[in-house]
């Protein structure tokens, strides 16, 4: 059976993702609402604006939902969507899921014309207003770091990136592939 891979459609980067989840041998579901929050197999937070995507979430009744989601299902925040699954948000404080024993420091890459690429596990990808990640809990697996940070973790059924694989190829990006891939996360 086809695992269908939701991406929260709300604002941010959701298309992009389309090529790289089929080429892992998924379906990607655009999600905005509630049921289609629960018929997603796994979801992916895209990058975006975090404090837009929770603003929204709250105006269109979303947030309960979504929590209860990631709580349950394989979950792959990028750049902005791992700010909305880290426990604690800095630069400045916001509200968060919570689901990520970490520390997201918004920005902590620069601003918009700092925005770069590189490679990461091999993979050309971007960083675009990235986060960095700290405080990393018990039980946080680092599977990729750039320099000597922390670009990619995982913990249970979350997983977090704070770059932009989908921006380029070849595809699937390694991180789709373990995503939404045939051994990808339960």
């Amino acid at each position: 059976m086809t695992r269908t891979i939701g991406v929260l459609a709300l604002q941010g980067c959701v298309e992009p993702h389309r090529a790289h989840v089929e080429a892992a041998g998924a379906r990607l579901l655009a999600v905005k609402t509630a049921a289609e929050i629960a018929a997603a197999d796994a979801l992916i937070l895209p990058g975006g604006e975090s404090t837009t995507m929770l603003r929204l979430l709250r105006v269109f009744g979303l947030w309960d939902a979504l929590a209860s989601a990631v709580r349950e299902k394989p979950v792959w925040g990028v750049c902005a969507g791992a700010i909305l699954l880290a426990q604690r948000v800095e630069n400045p404080t916001q509200d968060s899921l919570g689901v990520l024993p970490m520390t997201a420091i918004r920005n902590a890459y620069g601003r918009q014309r700092e925005s770069h690429r590189a490679q990461v596990a091999g993979h050309p990808v971007a960083f675009i207003r990235a986060p960095k990640f700290a405080d990393l809990g018990p039980g946080v697996e680092v599977l990729a770091r750039a320099g000597a940070e922390p670009v990619w973790v995982r913990h249970g059924n979350a997983m977090a990136t704070a770059f932009h694989p989908e921006l380029s190829g070849p595809m699937p990006s390694p991180v789709h592939r373990a995503f939404a891939g045939p051994h990808a996360l339960p």
